[in-house]
Protein backbone atom coordinates (compact mmCIF):
# COMPACT_ATOMS: atom_id res chain seq x y z
CA UNK A 1 0.00 0.00 0.00
CA UNK A 2 1.05 3.36 -1.35
CA UNK A 3 2.09 6.13 1.17
CA UNK A 4 0.44 9.28 1.27
CA UNK A 5 1.95 11.65 3.71
CA UNK A 6 5.43 10.82 5.63
CA UNK A 7 6.52 12.87 8.44
CA UNK A 8 10.05 12.37 10.04
CA UNK A 9 10.44 15.00 12.96
CA UNK A 10 8.23 17.18 11.40
CA UNK A 11 7.74 20.39 13.98
CA UNK A 12 6.74 23.65 13.90
CA UNK A 13 7.78 26.42 16.55
CA UNK A 14 6.32 29.94 16.76
CA UNK A 15 8.99 32.30 18.60
CA UNK A 16 9.43 29.84 22.07
CA UNK A 17 6.55 28.51 21.59
CA UNK A 18 6.42 24.79 20.06
CA UNK A 19 2.56 23.80 18.25
CA UNK A 20 3.93 20.34 16.51
CA UNK A 21 7.05 19.15 18.17
CA UNK A 22 8.79 15.97 16.71
CA UNK A 23 6.40 14.42 14.78
CA UNK A 24 7.18 10.74 12.97
CA UNK A 25 4.38 9.21 10.96
CA UNK A 26 3.26 8.08 8.04
CA UNK A 27 -0.15 7.62 6.68
CA UNK A 28 -1.22 5.26 3.38
CA UNK A 29 -3.56 5.24 0.68
CA UNK A 30 -7.48 4.48 1.09
CA UNK A 31 -7.55 4.55 4.81
CA UNK A 32 -9.82 6.90 6.87
CA UNK A 33 -7.82 8.74 9.73
CA UNK A 34 -9.38 10.41 12.71
CA UNK A 35 -6.94 13.41 13.37
CA UNK A 36 -7.31 13.93 17.43
CA UNK A 37 -7.03 15.72 20.39
CA UNK A 38 -7.47 18.51 22.51
CA UNK A 39 -7.95 22.32 21.35
CA UNK A 40 -4.47 23.28 20.85
CA UNK A 41 -3.13 19.89 20.48
CA UNK A 42 -1.32 20.80 17.02
CA UNK A 43 -3.61 19.54 14.97
CA UNK A 44 -4.71 22.42 12.45
CA UNK A 45 -0.79 23.44 12.55
CA UNK A 46 -0.27 19.88 11.38
CA UNK A 47 -3.06 19.96 8.69
CA UNK A 48 -2.01 23.59 7.31
CA UNK A 49 1.56 21.75 6.94
CA UNK A 50 0.34 19.16 4.93
CA UNK A 51 -1.68 21.46 2.77
CA UNK A 52 1.52 24.02 2.24
CA UNK A 53 -0.60 26.68 4.03
CA UNK A 54 2.36 26.55 6.80
CA UNK A 55 6.10 25.22 5.98
CA UNK A 56 7.76 23.98 9.20
CA UNK A 57 10.45 25.15 11.28
CA UNK A 58 12.23 21.22 10.73
CA UNK A 59 12.04 17.75 9.92
CA UNK A 60 11.02 16.52 6.90
CA UNK A 61 7.05 16.16 5.53
CA UNK A 62 6.44 14.63 2.08
CA UNK A 63 3.00 14.17 0.43
CA UNK A 64 2.27 11.97 -2.20
CA UNK A 65 6.48 11.08 -2.64
CA UNK A 66 7.07 15.01 -2.92
CA UNK A 67 7.17 18.13 -0.62
CA UNK A 68 4.06 19.88 -0.82
CA UNK A 69 5.41 23.47 -0.70
CA UNK A 70 4.82 25.52 -3.85
CA UNK A 71 3.54 21.91 -5.38
CA UNK A 72 1.10 22.25 -7.91
CA UNK A 73 1.45 18.55 -8.11
CA UNK A 74 0.77 17.55 -4.81
CA UNK A 75 -1.73 20.36 -4.58
CA UNK A 76 -4.05 19.34 -7.12
CA UNK A 77 -4.54 16.34 -5.13
CA UNK A 78 -5.52 17.46 -1.85
CA UNK A 79 -8.93 19.03 -0.59
CA UNK A 80 -8.69 21.20 2.44
CA UNK A 81 -11.99 21.76 4.19
CA UNK A 82 -11.47 23.78 6.96
CA UNK A 83 -13.50 24.69 9.64
CA UNK A 84 -13.62 28.58 9.21
CA UNK A 85 -13.74 28.07 4.93
CA UNK A 86 -13.51 31.35 3.30
CA UNK A 87 -15.02 32.70 0.06
CA UNK A 88 -15.09 36.17 -2.16
CA UNK A 89 -18.02 38.02 -0.65
CA UNK A 90 -20.00 37.90 -3.70
CA UNK A 91 -19.95 34.27 -4.28
CA UNK A 92 -22.78 32.27 -4.45
CA UNK A 93 -23.27 28.58 -3.80
CA UNK A 94 -23.72 28.55 -7.02
CA UNK A 95 -20.33 29.92 -7.97
CA UNK A 96 -18.46 27.63 -5.73
CA UNK A 97 -19.96 24.58 -7.53
CA UNK A 98 -18.88 26.22 -10.71
CA UNK A 99 -15.60 26.81 -9.95
CA UNK A 100 -14.99 23.52 -8.20
CA UNK A 101 -13.69 21.43 -11.64
CA UNK A 102 -10.73 24.28 -11.94
CA UNK A 103 -10.05 23.23 -8.35
CA UNK A 104 -10.43 19.52 -8.15
CA UNK A 105 -9.64 17.48 -11.79
CA UNK A 106 -11.58 14.62 -10.18
CA UNK A 107 -14.87 16.68 -9.41
CA UNK A 108 -18.30 14.85 -9.94
CA UNK A 109 -20.71 17.34 -10.62
CA UNK A 110 -23.56 14.87 -10.79
CA UNK A 111 -22.97 14.17 -6.96
CA UNK A 112 -22.48 17.93 -6.11
CA UNK A 113 -25.79 18.29 -7.50
CA UNK A 114 -27.26 14.95 -5.44
CA UNK A 115 -25.65 16.32 -2.22
CA UNK A 116 -26.92 19.85 -2.55
CA UNK A 117 -30.57 18.69 -2.56
CA UNK A 118 -29.80 16.54 0.09
CA UNK A 119 -28.31 18.88 2.45
CA UNK A 120 -31.13 21.44 1.07
CA UNK A 121 -28.19 24.67 0.21
CA UNK A 122 -29.65 27.21 -1.41
CA UNK A 123 -27.78 27.35 -4.75
CA UNK A 124 -28.73 31.13 -5.06
CA UNK A 125 -27.45 32.38 -1.76
CA UNK A 126 -24.40 34.22 -1.09
CA UNK A 127 -22.14 32.12 0.78
CA UNK A 128 -21.09 34.79 3.86
CA UNK A 129 -25.16 34.91 4.03
CA UNK A 130 -25.15 31.47 4.69
CA UNK A 131 -26.20 30.49 8.44
CA UNK A 132 -23.20 28.36 9.95
CA UNK A 133 -25.10 25.04 9.41
CA UNK A 134 -25.15 25.61 5.62
CA UNK A 135 -21.71 27.24 5.56
CA UNK A 136 -20.54 23.51 6.60
CA UNK A 137 -22.78 21.80 4.33
CA UNK A 138 -21.22 23.93 1.32
CA UNK A 139 -17.98 22.32 2.85
CA UNK A 140 -19.39 19.08 2.75
CA UNK A 141 -20.33 19.20 -0.73
CA UNK A 142 -17.10 20.23 -1.99
CA UNK A 143 -15.06 17.93 0.12
CA UNK A 144 -17.10 14.62 -1.38
CA UNK A 145 -17.49 15.79 -4.95
CA UNK A 146 -13.69 16.43 -5.19
CA UNK A 147 -13.31 13.01 -4.90
CA UNK A 148 -9.39 14.57 -4.31
CA UNK A 149 -6.90 11.60 -3.43
CA UNK A 150 -6.50 13.51 -0.16
CA UNK A 151 -9.28 14.75 1.22
CA UNK A 152 -9.38 16.95 4.47
CA UNK A 153 -12.65 17.61 6.92
CA UNK A 154 -11.15 19.98 9.95
CA UNK A 155 -14.64 20.36 12.46
CA UNK A 156 -16.81 19.71 9.11
CA UNK A 157 -20.04 19.90 11.09
CA UNK A 158 -20.25 22.95 12.95
CA UNK A 159 -23.74 23.92 12.97
CA UNK A 160 -25.44 20.78 11.61
CA UNK A 161 -28.05 19.17 13.47
CA UNK A 162 -27.52 15.32 14.02
CA UNK A 163 -29.85 14.52 10.82
CA UNK A 164 -27.32 16.36 8.48
CA UNK A 165 -24.34 15.15 10.65
CA UNK A 166 -25.37 11.67 9.78
CA UNK A 167 -26.33 12.84 5.95
CA UNK A 168 -22.52 13.40 6.46
CA UNK A 169 -21.22 10.23 8.07
CA UNK A 170 -23.59 8.06 5.44
CA UNK A 171 -22.46 9.61 2.38
CA UNK A 172 -19.01 10.02 3.55
CA UNK A 173 -18.38 6.37 4.27
CA UNK A 174 -20.54 4.97 0.87
CA UNK A 175 -18.61 7.19 -1.38
CA UNK A 176 -15.45 6.18 0.22
CA UNK A 177 -16.52 2.71 -0.29
CA UNK A 178 -17.45 3.22 -4.25
CA UNK A 179 -14.78 5.89 -4.61
CA UNK A 180 -11.48 5.06 -2.31
CA UNK A 181 -9.48 8.00 -1.32
CA UNK A 182 -7.26 8.92 2.08
CA UNK A 183 -9.59 11.01 4.45
CA UNK A 184 -8.22 12.71 7.39
CA UNK A 185 -11.14 13.68 9.53
CA UNK A 186 -10.32 16.40 12.35
CA UNK A 187 -13.41 15.97 14.68
CA UNK A 188 -14.45 16.15 18.97
CA UNK A 189 -17.39 14.61 18.16
CA UNK A 190 -15.43 11.25 18.24
CA UNK A 191 -18.19 8.71 19.29
CA UNK A 192 -20.42 10.06 16.36
CA UNK A 193 -17.31 8.91 14.06
CA UNK A 194 -15.58 6.03 15.72
CA UNK A 195 -17.55 3.62 13.45
CA UNK A 196 -15.86 5.27 10.38
CA UNK A 197 -12.18 5.91 11.61
CA UNK A 198 -9.92 3.00 10.49
CA UNK A 199 -6.65 4.71 12.54
CA UNK A 200 -5.88 6.59 15.11
CA UNK A 201 -3.37 9.79 15.24
CA UNK A 202 -3.62 11.41 18.81
CA UNK A 203 -2.16 14.95 19.40
CA UNK A 204 -1.02 15.59 22.88
CA UNK A 205 0.73 19.50 23.66
CA UNK A 206 2.49 18.94 19.98
CA UNK A 207 3.23 15.27 20.40
CA UNK A 208 1.70 12.27 18.88
CA UNK A 209 0.15 10.26 21.98
CA UNK A 210 -1.32 7.61 19.98
CA UNK A 211 -0.49 6.04 16.51
CA UNK A 212 -2.74 2.84 16.32
CA UNK A 213 -5.15 1.20 13.99
CA UNK A 214 -8.66 2.31 15.21
CA UNK A 215 -10.06 -1.56 15.87
CA UNK A 216 -7.32 -2.44 17.90
CA UNK A 217 -8.57 0.45 20.26
CA UNK A 218 -11.90 -0.47 20.15
CA UNK A 219 -11.52 -4.16 20.60
CA UNK A 220 -9.92 -4.21 23.84
CA UNK A 221 -10.61 -0.95 26.52
CA UNK A 222 -12.58 -1.33 29.35
CA UNK A 223 -12.95 0.04 33.02
CA UNK A 224 -12.63 -2.43 36.39
CA UNK A 225 -14.20 -1.53 39.51
CA UNK A 226 -14.44 -3.06 42.78
CA UNK A 227 -12.29 -3.61 45.94
CA UNK A 228 -9.07 -2.19 45.70
CA UNK A 229 -7.06 -5.50 46.13
CA UNK A 230 -9.02 -7.24 43.96
CA UNK A 231 -8.91 -4.97 41.57
CA UNK A 232 -4.88 -4.70 41.54
CA UNK A 233 -4.94 -8.53 41.52
CA UNK A 234 -6.94 -8.60 38.41
CA UNK A 235 -5.09 -6.21 36.68
CA UNK A 236 -1.62 -6.73 37.52
CA UNK A 237 -0.53 -8.27 34.02
CA UNK A 238 -2.45 -5.79 32.20
CA UNK A 239 -1.87 -2.74 30.15
CA UNK A 240 -3.34 -0.07 32.76
CA UNK A 241 -3.57 3.62 31.40
CA UNK A 242 -5.11 5.23 34.29
CA UNK A 243 -6.28 4.11 37.44
CA UNK A 244 -8.77 6.54 40.64
CA UNK A 245 -8.93 5.25 44.03
CA UNK A 246 -11.77 6.35 45.98
CA UNK A 247 -11.13 5.14 49.31
CA UNK A 248 -10.99 1.34 49.67
CA UNK A 249 -12.60 1.06 46.64
CA UNK A 250 -10.69 1.33 42.56
CA UNK A 251 -11.40 2.11 39.25
CA UNK A 252 -8.90 1.25 36.54
CA UNK A 253 -9.21 1.61 32.95
CA UNK A 254 -7.32 -1.11 30.95
CA UNK A 255 -6.07 -1.73 27.38
CA UNK A 256 -6.16 -5.86 27.65
CA UNK A 257 -8.33 -8.08 25.33
CA UNK A 258 -10.49 -9.64 27.91
CA UNK A 259 -10.67 -13.45 27.83
CA UNK A 260 -14.11 -15.57 29.11
CA UNK A 261 -12.36 -16.80 31.79
CA UNK A 262 -11.09 -13.62 32.92
CA UNK A 263 -14.56 -12.00 32.37
CA UNK A 264 -16.29 -14.93 34.37
CA UNK A 265 -13.22 -14.92 37.08
CA UNK A 266 -14.09 -10.67 37.24
CA UNK A 267 -17.99 -11.71 38.11
CA UNK A 268 -17.01 -14.23 40.53
CA UNK A 269 -14.76 -12.32 42.65
CA UNK A 270 -17.56 -9.45 42.57
CA UNK A 271 -15.50 -6.91 39.95
CA UNK A 272 -17.63 -5.11 37.68
CA UNK A 273 -16.66 -4.59 33.71
CA UNK A 274 -17.25 -1.83 31.74
CA UNK A 275 -16.57 -1.09 28.31
CA UNK A 276 -15.46 2.12 27.12
CA UNK A 277 -15.75 4.01 24.27
CA UNK A 278 -13.27 6.04 22.23
CA UNK A 279 -14.14 9.05 23.60
CA UNK A 280 -13.50 8.25 26.97
CA UNK A 281 -10.00 6.78 26.05
CA UNK A 282 -9.39 10.26 24.35
CA UNK A 283 -10.46 11.77 27.66
CA UNK A 284 -8.65 9.72 29.74
CA UNK A 285 -5.27 9.77 27.71
CA UNK A 286 -5.20 13.83 27.57
CA UNK A 287 -6.50 14.58 30.53
CA UNK A 288 -3.17 14.51 31.96
CA UNK A 289 -0.57 17.19 31.96
CA UNK A 290 1.90 16.03 28.79
CA UNK A 291 5.34 14.73 30.89
CA UNK A 292 7.18 14.69 27.49
CA UNK A 293 7.22 10.85 27.10
CA UNK A 294 5.79 10.70 23.39
CA UNK A 295 4.02 8.36 22.16
CA UNK A 296 1.86 6.15 24.39
CA UNK A 297 1.77 2.33 23.15
CA UNK A 298 -1.13 1.05 23.89
CA UNK A 299 -0.54 -2.63 22.77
Amino acid sequence: MKTVIEAKSLTKAYGDFTAVDQLSFSLEEGKIYGLLGRNGAGKTTLMHMITAQQFQSSGELLVFGERPYENNAVLSNICFIKESQKYPDNFTVKDVLQLAPHWFKNWDAEYAAQLVEKFRLPIKRRVKKLSRGLLSSVGIVVGLASRAPLTIFDEPYLGLDATARAYFYDELMEDYVANPRTVILSTHLIDEVSKLLEHILLLHDGKILVNEPAESLRGGIFTVNGPKQQVEDFTRSMNVIDRQLLGSFARSTVHHSLSEQESLHAKQTGLEIESVSLQQLIVHLTSKPSNGSGEVSLV
